[in-house]
């Protein structure tokens, strides 16, 4: 809860006038308490899992000519009861695991020092640490990702996450309780390296769902503004991870590809791309 009883009292302690996005934040956010806006990421991780896949079921559901040419694995499509299935699941999950963590993680975020008071961020300082927390996520998500490819951690784990080969938007968040838990640990490395304002978190939770969903897609759209972000894996790259499925020894990235790159896990893709170059070619002769 902000410390000021108006916006005068607001400008007076910072020695200046609010910006424009400082008032709107200060007359929505002056009398509702820092927990109150930290739950905030309950309705936005609930509104992410079930509307920012909803484009991907319409044009699975309504495959034209004109899109099925950008699927990755055309001869695998999903019926309306399938998706709705793995998003019922992906609700129990939402409601059993996610939320709670959510409510009970509080005292941590005060912890790290995440802020919800005045001055607000500026966009440069915004960017900057969710680019931190995107490069610290990644990083993180690769060793526990990796370690879950082994015997034990994939037949007790994570061989949930890899039951659709194919994956589809609502999968992303698809996966063993265990695993929501493991994987929620990177997520909160960045933002306790370089704390930040409670606008930036909410960004960060919504921004990496986002990402997961795109990269869960199941088609690769060369319109996406993500081909234009270097060393971003997307979702032919984590496609193929999917595709391998249990055996899968390549693309353990999340987001980036240069880890992948760096330890030598992704020569299976890279080997696959090569020979499929080369039978494209051959055919077009």
């Amino acid at each position: 809860m902000l410390p000021y009883q108006s916006l005068q009292e607001a400008e007076l302690a910072l020695g200046r006038e609010l910006t424009l996005a400082e008032k709107l934040w200060f007359n929505y956010s002056a009398q509702k308490s820092d927990y109150y806006l930290y739950c905030h990421n309950l309705l936005f991780l609930f509104c992410v899992f079930s509307f920012v896949p909803l484009p991907l079921v319409f044009i699975e559901l309504k495959l034209s000519k004109n899109i099925s040419k950008y699927k990755l694995q055309p001869k695998i499509r999903l019926s309306f009861q399938e998706m709705f299935r793995c998003y019922k699941d992906v609700m129990w999950m939402f409601f059993v695991v996610v939320g709670p963590l959510q409510l009970v993680s509080y005292p941590t975020i005060k912890w790290i020092g995440i802020r919800t008071g005045l001055p607000l961020p500026s966009a440069w300082e915004i960017v900057l640490q969710l680019f931190v927390y995107f490069l610290v996520e990644d990083f993180g998500n690769y060793w526990i990702h990796r370690f879950l490819h082994n015997k034990w951690g994939y037949e007790k784990i994570h061989r949930v996450h890899h039951e659709y080969t194919a994956p589809i938007g609502f999968a992303a968040p698809y996966a063993h309780w265990a695993e929501i838990l493991i994987l929620g640990i990177p997520s909160f490395l960045g933002p306790a390296m370089v704390p930040g304002h409670m606008i930036t978190f909410w960004l960060w939770i919504i921004l990496r769902q986002v990402e997961a969903i795109e990269t869960h897609s199941g088609y690769d759209f060369p319109w996406s503004p993500t081909k234009y972000i270097p060393f971003y894996g997307g979702a032919e790259y984590h496609d193929y991870h999917h595709f391998v499925g249990g055996q899968s020894q390549s693309n353990f990235a999340s987001v980036f590809t240069y880890c992948d790159y760096i330890y030598g896990t992704d020569k299976g893709y890279r080997y696959q791309k090569e020979h499929l170059k080369k039978v494209n070619l051959l055919q077009s002769l």
